[in-house]
């Protein structure tokens, strides 16, 4: 029986490193909730249950509220911290307090991902992709908290806060209005991974502009090709990706330290993880030849966009907002409702949380 009990997300990206890697089994236990859990679980619950979690960083503001979690900075040398070079704001993701809540294992934005054979070249701004849509087959990404992250994606681009979106808020929507008027049927309800099946299998959708990107469908036969998001006023994406946190009710062995240590280490990062089917978190793995020839260039096309990705709030309650924006976000982009009661909408339900950054 494994010593500690870990839980992760069931997909490939998620589980495959850490299910072959030697501890586990031995060392960790790991457990697989699908990707729905994985973005609205109830962190305090898990907690109770976990010792090692895999998280998104808006867990972060209940997971304190809550006592849910150790800072890694209390268990691990600062001089080792200091050495993590990450893409992005990937590490201050799982920076809060004063100190740092999660190791980030595995790094990804919002990026753009399209069908080579139908469109050659990836647009760079958002008036091309506009263009694009009227002679190809454009999707956008709205299933459960994407929506709000679509939004707020692209608020950024347009060069407002989604925080205080006000008039580019309203931009925003127009613009993922008209671009989901011409989406293929039934895009909509598909979450991230479902919606890059589809492209991969059925070659029905062209181009998406705004999608995590998942390395395994960069490296499948006939690969997807993913590239920069588009920009507007500036790029604009959202930071996502996951960490390696230690529950409350761990105690960490020496064992356990150092095989955290080694999934960060630069030579696992660019080697082991994406060997079996991980994305990487490490700066230098993103920028190594060897990881780009293997997954068509995937990390160095779209660099440039999670470099400079936002970071969502990091506030209790979070997660369960964006939900339920999202939920609100959808019903104006698919036309069910005007744009500005669904601002005014999700304007108030942020009021009520007050904000963490």
């Amino acid at each position: 029986m494994a010593e500690f009990t870990g839980l992760t997300w069931d997909h490939p990206r998620g589980r495959q490193a850490l299910e072959r890697s030697a501890a586990a089994g031995t060392l960790i236990e790991w457990d697989v909730h699908p990707l729905e859990g994985f973005e609205s679980s109830s962190i305090d619950e898990l907690a109770a249950r976990y010792d090692v979690i895999v998280l998104d960083h808006p867990h972060l503001g209940d997971a304190l509220a809550t006592g849910a979690l150790q800072s890694l900075d209390t268990v691990f040398e600062p001089e080792w911290l200091a050495t993590l070079r990450c893409v992005g704001p990937s590490i201050r993701s799982y920076e809060l307090d004063g100190h740092l809540w999660a190791l980030p294992l595995d790094a990804a934005t919002q990026v753009s991902a399209r069908l080579p054979e139908r469109v050659p070249e990836n647009p760079a701004t958002w008036a091309d992709v506009v263009e694009l849509s009227h002679h190809q087959p454009v999707a956008l990404s709205l299933a459960g908290p994407h929506a709000y992250l679509s939004f707020a994606s692209l608020t950024v681009a347009l060069g407002g806060d989604p925080t205080d979106p006000g008039d580019s808020g309203l931009e925003a929507l127009d613009l993922l209005r008209d671009l989901q008027s011409r989406a293929p049927a039934g895009t909509e309800s598909l979450n991230p991974i479902g919606m890059l099946e589809r492209t991969h299998t059925e070659r029905d959708i062209a181009y998406i502009p705004l999608v995590y990107g998942y390395v395994p469908y960069a490296q499948a036969p006939n690969p997807i090709h993913f590239g920069d998001a588009p920009t507007a006023v500036r790029s604009g994406s959202t930071i996502g990706g996951t960490g390696l946190a230690l529950s409350s009710r761990c105690t960490p062995t020496p064992a356990l330290l150092e095989y955290l240590r080694w999934l960060l280490h630069p030579v696992t990062q660019a080697t082991y993880i994406p060997d079996n089917a991980g994305q990487p978190a490490v700066r230098s793995a993103w920028l190594s030849p060897s990881v780009n020839a293997a997954s068509s260039e995937f990390y160095l096309a779209t660099f440039t966009t999670i470099d400079s990705a936002w970071v969502r709030p990091r506030v209790a309650g979070f997660t369960p907002f964006q939900s339920e924006a999202s939920r609100v976000l959808r019903e104006a982009i698919l036309g069910e409702r005007s744009p500005a009661s669904a601002l005014a909408e999700t304007a108030e339900r942020f009021a009520a949380l007050g904000v963490r950054t």
